[in-house]
């Protein structure tokens, strides 16, 4: 079956597509993280009384959250066009040079996971967040000369889902950073359902929560399990639009149990609980045990089974919380209600 959890990239393009018509165009649209729209709306507003580019932003929480919408929003908003780019594809000065030298003046930079550039272009982006410059080395050895190059100014929107791996002296050269948190059940039911009028999928409200249930606090995990609940009722042919009936199908259909968790999670709880008896057992070791990368297991799985309360972190290794057992229908050993109650 597909694996409907959060990741970083959409699947291909028509997701990234239908995805791309879902997003809100401006910060009254925009639902939820309700704080980070107040200091976002009072900073573009700033910028745009002055007549000048908005300061550096930082965006960082898990992925989904609305990162890279924020972004477009930024630029929409101030009326500037946008350059997307990546901190994987940023593996050489070099290339960083060649994106700075070729923005606009005013143009809102975006580069997703931000934490993942190299050095040597993290060293460069300092001069140029700051002073609009940057230093071109001509030549090798030396005779090696170093030019400098003046930048038109822009507005660098960073994004990271690991703001920890970035070094202090990036950080500090945003004018603003933001965390994003994850979405409570109302404010996920808003986003379906404005999304459901734009997919032109009749929801009923139980429906509607109960897609929001199962969509672990994220909104873009919200929005693919509306696009399978909607794939169900045009397959299907329902006069009655998305019932009950048919989210509960079309989910189960995916794997996705009543609390968001999939096959992923679910292999994980298990080879937690019946493998390793409750554990403690290593990230690595986890990972072989279910086949599949550790950095997937820490990054994508872990942090909503933590959140959740089914795994717990120990200085041996990860544990299965009493939480865990109940949601396998199996009883708590005494190791771990112990565990639970210090």
């Amino acid at each position: 079956m597909d694996d409907l959890r959060d990741t970083a990239e959409p699947e291909d393009e028509v997701e990234l597509a239908v995805e791309g018509a879902l997003r809100p165009q401006s910060l009254a649209e925009f639902v939820g993280q309700q704080k980070v729209r107040g200091q976002l709306q009072l900073l573009l507003d700033a910028a745009k009384i002055q007549q000048r580019p908005a300061d550096h932003i930082l965006l960082s929480g898990p992925p989904g959250l609305g990162k890279t919408t924020l972004a477009m929003i930024v630029a929409h908003e101030s009326d500037r066009p946008l350059r997307l780019s990546s901190g994987p594809a940023i593996q050489h000065a070099g290339d960083l040079a060649a994106l700075l030298s070729s923005l606009t003046p005013g143009e809102v930079l975006f580069i997703d996971e931000i934490h993942r550039m190299a050095r040597s272009a993290e060293e460069m982006l300092y001069l140029a967040m700051e002073d609009f410059r940057i230093d071109i080395m001509v030549g090798k050895g030396a005779g090696a000369t170093s030019i400098p190059l003046d930048l038109a100014p822009f507005t660098l929107v960073g994004a990271t889902t690991r703001s920890g791996l970035l070094p202090n002296p990036l950080r500090d050269r945003f004018g603003f950073t933001a965390h994003l948190e994850y979405y409570e059940p109302g404010e996920l039911e808003r986003v379906i359902e404005r999304s459901a009028v734009m997919l032109d999928v009749q929801l009923p409200p139980a429906a509607r929560a109960e897609i929001a249930k199962r969509s672990r606090g994220t909104p873009r995990i919200s929005n693919r399990l509306l696009r399978r609940v909607r794939d169900y009722v045009i397959v299907h042919g329902s006069d009655q639009g998305a019932t009950m009936g048919i989210v509960d199908a079309a989910l189960d259909l995916y794997d996705v149990d009543s609390i968001g968790l999939d096959r992923l999670d679910r292999a994980v709880l298990d080879s937690l609980v019946r493998r390793f008896r409750g554990g403690p057992v290593g990230l690595s070791t986890l990972a072989v045990a279910v086949g599949e990368e550790g950095e997937t297991i820490e990054s994508v799985v872990e942090p909503y089974l933590v959140r959740i309360g089914f795994i717990g972190r120990t200085p041996r290794g990860r544990i299965a919380m009493p939480e865990a057992y109940e949601h396998l229908g199996l009883p708590s050993p005494e190791s771990v209600l112990r565990f639970n109650d210090l």
